[in-house]
């Protein structure tokens, strides 16, 4: 894999990136997406269409997620896709362990040129379904971006997720509804979710279901 891109991907807006991501890391997010638009569209993981909204529909849409994720978490990203969003949060926070968690060979052999193309040391990649996958401990925090819808996203990330800690879904407008269609899955883990928001000053707004262990056991 090339680490230079051949197709020119717009510039993001500066004041959107430097509020979301490191200076030092900035010139590896611009090559991720330079690999993206290219390798990414070759390979089927991006539509070309997607090439000149790659930062605010994609990259800046997951590096939102970044100031919900708690200090030097251990993360699992399910059905990582693309990387998106478990290599941005890499990319936008150094401080954390992120385990890409990818079935499709493709994926993972993409996931792989990327990690050492950008020489990620703090990240891995796991090729397995979600629903299938024991690691060796739980995480600190599971995220999932347009994997499936809430409840069945629940019934495999909740397993992973250690009793402290916290799933971040990225949803879109009905975040609302996937919470009520997920109350039984609430229910059998003792947890409860909630919608929030992370955004940049009139600019991007990225909508997470947050989902944790309810103390109160058994009320979702």
């Amino acid at each position: 894999m090339a680490g230079v891109s051949r197709e020119t991907v717009p510039a993001p807006d500066p004041a959107v990136a430097a509020f979301l991501v490191p200076p030092e890391r900035l010139l590896l997010m611009e090559r991720y997406a330079g690999l993206l638009a290219n390798e990414g569209v070759s390979r089927g993981l991006i539509g070309p269409r997607e090439v000149p909204r790659l930062w605010d529909r994609h990259l800046m849409n997951c590096a939102l997620l970044a100031p919900l994720v708690p200090e030097e978490s251990r993360v699992a990203d399910i059905g990582s896709g693309a990387g998106l969003p478990g290599l941005v949060l890499a990319l936008a926070r150094p401080d954390l362990e992120v385990t890409l968690v990818e079935p499709m060979a493709r994926r993972v052999a993409f996931l792989e040129e990327v990690v050492a193309v950008l020489q990620l040391q703090s990240v891995a990649i796991a090729r397995a379904r979600a629903q299938d996958w024991v690691p060796a401990s739980r995480f600190d925090v599971v995220t999932g971006r347009a994997v499936a819808p809430l409840p069945k996203l629940l019934a495999w990330a909740m397993p992973l997720v250690a009793d402290d800690g916290v799933v971040l879904a990225i949803k879109g407008a009905a975040a609302a509804e996937e919470i009520e269609a997920a109350r039984p899955v609430l229910r059998q883990w003792g947890a409860r979710a909630e919608v929030v928001t992370s955004s940049v000053p009139d600019s991007s707004v990225t909508t997470v279901v947050r989902v944790v262990r309810d103390r109160r056991a058994g009320i979702g």
